[in-house]
């Protein structure tokens, strides 16, 4: 019997989702990078899942683009962690990557179900 990949339905990650996505989740509150990934996990239902590979890179950008702070402290399991928050410009940016998330949608929509 094969054996099912716990992820096998999961969606890949479109160009610039996995930013916007770590700045949303940042709204919620600081958080480490391990946490940002499991958030990001429970909130699509499991079907999105952030590599560790993609997750790290990806706040180091979004750091060195000035939307993101971060500071070490220790977490609940006692390890050392660092922990990313947002900053106004990354406030900012949040807002306007959900307005482009939100024509991108409308876009796709129209072109999956046309008007008759």
């Amino acid at each position: 019997m094969a054996r099912k990949e716990p992820y096998q339905n999961r969606i890949e990650f479109l160009q610039g989702t996995l930013e916007m996505l770590i700045l949303r989740t940042l709204q919620w509150g600081p958080q480490h990078g391990h946490g940002i990934g499991q958030a990001i996990r429970l909130h699509s239902g499991d079907l999105l899942q952030v590599e560790t590979g993609s997750l790290y890179p990806a706040l180091h950008r979004l750091q060195k683009q000035g939307w993101l702070e971060s500071e070490w402290k220790v977490s609940e399991n006692k390890q050392r962690a660092k922990y990313y928050r947002l900053t106004a410009a990354g406030k900012k940016q949040l807002l306007a990557e959900q307005s482009k998330w939100e024509l991108f949608v409308k876009a796709i929509a129209g072109v999956m179900k046309p008007a008759p």
